[in-house]
């Protein structure tokens, strides 16, 4: 049954594909005729022939054509096979909306796997009870964080095209009369002609405002209505289960990091993240009006008709005082006088009038109230399900609409509390004092009520901004509520002093408070960043030492005994490569576990992953089923960070296909459900004994080429477009730290960015096949591996992961980059170095798994990315071509149009292997 659907899915997703490339054909002949068309079709049949057989002649063949293309006409081609891959993408994006809707039109024994039917169906055919079933909701939570980290390379305006574009084919399905077929293609054709003739690159990095406005427009458009609809159905679907009304409680919330990031960003400051909260705010005042607008056109009863309740009656005497307004004209319309008055005071609520509502759950109460009173004269079994979706909506965005985290680098803080001791004569050079001694002073400080600093005190400029950002912090709380800021990361924590330090400056402006009788009142989490190999290994050891300060448990119990700490795949990757970086931020999370429970302490972990599998990414339901299952129930936090964002939220289908997955995944896991025995038992001693093995050849192999191979930079720097990224001006963040050019200040980003771009994909495999190797040498026990393959997730998703890496990277077309390197003894020998280890991954992966090719366990993946590699080729070949010309100027300015063209490709690539950084 499952296999002829995913038969007939794929039809119709060829047969989309093939409909866009017609209208896309049409545009082409438009814009640049015959010439531009049949130029495109040529180099698309050249490419397709150099993936159906390996003459080598159709390489020379494919390339001459390409070294021949002169402007104008270059620069269309390449908006061409761009525009193709944009197209490409939305085709996919509505295959995957299709597939969703045949399963929900099938029988009632067909259900889609980890959809939430499936996540019911599995508690309760395990037996869960319903008591059982209520704890686990209770501990259910996720809270995923958009970032503006610089990896979205569309445009906005660009996205926008795209959704209206998915939207219409979505209508094209569903349109039976050919009139209106036709109506729709010309609308497809406008769409896509209006695409062409957008311009794609940005002139200027966007400022952070601008960031902020992209990211609401997630939310706006989409996310506003998918969580409700989310928690409303995982609701209805229990209860038809088990014939019981659960409460499922807001589980699932969104967080922002724009507006609050200011590691690297000099951009972001204190004003920049209160106008960002105030943005927050505007946008869920907005919505709500919307919402209660289309309540007030449904609840029309009369009390002619039917008795509401007095608490209602009375609600509205009382309002149409206060507010000496009447809500409505007909006063027997009671719901609609109520929500008219609603209205009235959210209206006053965004002019900050004392009238207006003091908090959000001074609304729900409101909402609350009309839905008490429906429910004494309309069926319980079958409520109004628009009502509940509002209250529901209430419940998650409040008036903040997503929680803003705060984030900063730790010797930021260092610097400013050096600066403040000295000025208050406690420590003459703070900075230059061991660990035991800074402890001792920040403690001393921490216990003795008085603050250390008056508002007349002054400061450098930069300690003025970090005392002011904390200010900040604490007028939003008091303006915006509690859930407005509710943490503050620090990056590059290596200490206990790191996060001493911040308790410090938050006490200095009110957020932390001791009381002469020794008791403590705190208001903020403080959570270390975790990033490079070495930060997770004595992530646990610097844990416990700060669990054993007793003022430090005295701020975790004013907090509700939960610690949050966030641990940052990308950097721990760029450190020490893919395979270790897992394996040491999964035994750190168990490690850390244990201490904290020692402690009595609940951990909240925060994953700091990026889209792109160098810097952590999978799909969201994979992400949590590779951590070890014991830290799921205390909360989980996941970035989502650039292109992310509109690959999974753009559209609702596949906004709520992707949030239904990790429901039905966190559900089941918090439930205790593992799918066999066998994984019961994962991981035992050895699966821990062999992964360490794996992972400490795999380390050593991976630093022997990044930092022990003196020309491995050389290398970098000239075989991938790394230096032309930092013209493409995808975000307000400068690439590198302090402008260095080390490769310790290098971002993870750019550095997985270029990699992408020369599909050789590095970090997101390299060293595994050595690692897995070392390990089968000394054991000879492949049928372990495989045995930990079927049965243990953290190893599956790991080496699935490297599954699409493998088949993402291809070394034919890396070749090419090598030609940019000016010494071609270095740059072969590095090249073949890759080749033999990707060779060798390649092959030990592929008995793992028990598989004759890659991602034959997921046939449309590897479908996807067969059909992509004949339209990104091209752009491969005409990025090299084009970046050789380039490096020959003096600078870049001397030639801006072949600059534009460089940009053009990248972003065209980045389309069509759908990760960048």
């Amino acid at each position: 049954m499952h296999q002829h659907e995913t038969q007939t899915s794929t039809i119709t997703l060829n047969q989309d594909v093939n409909y866009l490339n017609q209208i896309l054909d049409k545009v082409l002949r438009h814009e640049g005729g015959e010439e531009l068309l049949n130029t495109v079709k040529h180099l698309r049949s050249l490419s397709r022939a150099l993936r159906e057989d390996d003459q080598p002649n159709n390489f020379d063949q494919l390339k001459k054509e390409i070294n021949k293309l002169e402007p104008p006409l270059r620069e269309k081609v390449i908006r061409a096979f761009s525009v193709n891959l944009q197209l490409y993408n939305i085709a996919e994006q509505n295959f995957r909306g299709r597939r969703r809707r045949e399963y929900q039109m099938q029988d009632d024994d067909v259900i889609q796997t980890r959809s939430l039917q499936e996540g019911v169906n599995i508690l309760y055919d395990n037996n869960i009870s319903v008591e059982q079933v209520e704890q686990a909701l209770q501990e259910l939570s996720l809270e995923l964080v958009i970032t503006a980290h610089p990896t979205e390379a569309t445009r906005r305006t660009m996205l926008r095209i795209h959704q209206r574009i998915a939207d219409l084919l979505k209508k094209w399905e569903f349109a039976y009369s050919r009139y209106s077929k036709k109506v729709i293609q010309e609308m497809i054709e406008n769409e896509i002609l209006i695409l062409w003739q957008t311009a794609e690159i940005r002139e200027k990095k966007p400022s952070v405002m601008k960031e902020v406005s992209n990211g609401l427009y997630f939310f706006d458009q989409v996310l506003f209505n998918v969580l409700p609809s989310l928690h409303q159905d995982l609701e209805d679907i229990l209860e038809d289960k088990y014939n019981h009304r659960f409460h499922v409680p807001a589980f699932l919330r969104f967080g922002s990091w724009i507006g609050g990031d200011r590691d690297g960003n000099p951009y972001v400051t204190a004003k920049t993240t209160y106008k960002t909260l105030q943005e927050h705010r505007a946008l869920a005042l907005t919505k709500y009006k919307e919402s209660i607008d289309k309540l007030k056109e449904k609840l029309s009863q009369s009390n002619k008709k039917v008795t509401v309740s007095e608490e209602l009656t009375e609600s509205i005497a009382k309002d149409q005082q206060e507010l000496q307004y009447n809500g409505w004209h007909k006063q027997d319309e009671v719901y609609r006088v109520k929500l008219g008055l609603i209205l009235r005071r959210l209206q006053l609520t965004e002019a900050d009038d004392p009238l207006g509502y003091p908090d959000a759950h001074a609304l729900r109460d409101d909402l609350l109230l009309i839905q008490d009173s429906l429910e004494m004269h309309h069926p319980c079994r079958n409520p109004i399900k628009l009502l509940r979706h509002v209250i529901r909506q209430v419940q998650i965005f409040g008036f903040h609409l997503a929680t803003l985290d705060v984030r900063n680098h730790s010797g930021e803080h260092e610097n400013t509390i050096t600066e403040i001791l000295r000025q208050v004569g406690i420590a003459e050079d703070y900075k230059s004092l061991d660990e035991e001694a800074k402890l001792a002073t920040l403690i001393k400080v921490l216990e003795d009520p008085r603050p250390l600093i008056s508002i007349y005190d002054e400061f450098s400029p930069e300690s003025q901004e970090m005392i002011e950002t904390f200010r900040t912090i604490k007028n939003a709380k008091d303006t915006f509520g509690e859930r407005a800021i509710e943490v503050y990361l620090i990056s590059m924590t290596t200490s206990v002093s790191d996060i001493l330090e911040v308790l410090v400056l938050a006490k200095e402006v009110g957020l932390y408070r001791v009381y002469p009788d020794g008791k403590v009142h705190s208001r903020l989490h403080v959570a270390p960043l975790l990033e490079t190999i070495d930060d997770l290994k004595f992530g646990p050891k610097m844990i416990k030492r700060l669990f054993e300060i007793p003022l430090y448990r005295k701020h975790l119990e004013a907090r509700g005994d939960l610690q949050e700490i966030m641990l940052g795949y990308s950097d721990s990757s760029k450190d020490g490569g893919n395979l270790t970086a897992n394996w040491e931020l999964y035994k750190t999370q168990d490690e850390i576990h244990s201490i904290a429970s020692s402690y009595g302490v609940k951990l909240k972990y925060f994953h700091g992953r990026g889209g792109s599998l160098g810097r952590g990414g999978s799909p969201l339901y994979a992400s949590l089923l590779s951590q070890p299952p014991i830290t799921l129930g205390d909360g989980v936090k996941i970035t989502e960070q650039g292109e992310v964002l509109s690959s999974r939220y753009l559209l609702p289908d596949i906004a709520y296909r992707s949030l239904e997955q990790a429901t039905n995944v966190l559900l089941t896991s918090i439930a205790g459900i593992t799918q066999t025995e066998k994984q019961a038992e994962m991981p035992k001693e050895q699966a821990k004994q062999a992964m360490a093995h794996i992972s400490e050849a795999a380390l050593n192999k991976y630093q022997d080429l990044v930092f022990g191979d003196k020309d491995f930079l050389k290398y970098f720097n000239q075989g991938t477009p790394l230096n032309e990224l930092g013209a493409l001006n995808i975000g307000s963040r400068p690439m590198k730290r302090k402008g260095s050019n080390r490769f310790e200040d290098l971002r993870a980003i750019p550095w997985v960015f270029a990699w992408t771009q020369s599909r050789q994909l590095l970090p997101a495999w390299y060293a595994a096949g050595t690692g897995l190797k070392a390990y089968l040498d000394e054991t000879n026990n492949l049928a372990f591996l495989q045995e930990l393959y079927q049965h243990w997730p953290f190893f599956q998703v790991t080496i699935n992961n490297l599954q699409m890496a493998l088949t993402k990277a291809d070394l034919e077309i890396a070749d090419v980059y090598t030609d940019m390197i000016e010494n071609q003894t270095i740059s072969q020998r590095i090249f073949n170095q890759i080749k033999e280890e990707h060779a060798l991954t390649k092959e030990i992966v592929l008995q793992i798994v028990q598989q004759q090719e890659l991602m034959d366990h997921q046939p449309n993946i590897k479908e996807s990315v067969k059909l992509r590699n004949p339209l990104v080729d091209p752009l491969n070949l005409i990025q090299v071509h084009l970046i050789k010309q380039l490096r020959e100027l003096e600078k870049y300015e001397e030639s801006p149009a072949l600059l534009e063209e460089v940009l053009q490709t990248i972003n065209g690539i980045a389309a069509g292997l759908r990760n960048t950084g």
